[in-house]
């Protein structure tokens, strides 16, 4: 799939956030100067399956409860389904939002 253009935006926190024109996916940031370990599953005894280097955004398509990971931006259960088969905890993913901001993985 082509991607015709990027449009910036501003979220209401003030952060930038990119969106696709074909695809209208938000991407959100890795918190600055960390790299995050891509898990297998929604917990830190699930393999790493790749690490994100710092500076990275990710586009989250579910959520789901897991391990309690303590990061950044605070302790949460909340994972982040960022591919097939690939899990970040929302401990280090700005969000703007301590909760759920995407629908649950089934």
């Amino acid at each position: 799939m082509a991607v015709e253009r990027i449009e910036n935006m501003e979220s209401s926190d003030g952060e930038a956030v990119s969106m696709t024109a074909t695809a209208a996916q938000v991407t959100y940031p890795i918190a600055p100067g960390y790299a995050v370990n891509v898990r297998s599953g929604p917990g830190t005894s699930y393999r790493i399956v790749r690490v994100l280097p710092e500076g990275s955004r990710v586009s989250i398509s579910c959520q789901r409860p897991g391990d309690s990971v303590s990061g950044p931006y605070g302790t949460t259960s909340i994972w982040d389904n960022i591919a097939n088969g690939e899990y970040i905890s929302d401990a280090y993913v700005k969000t703007g939002s301590d909760g759920y901001i995407a629908p649950r993985c089934s």
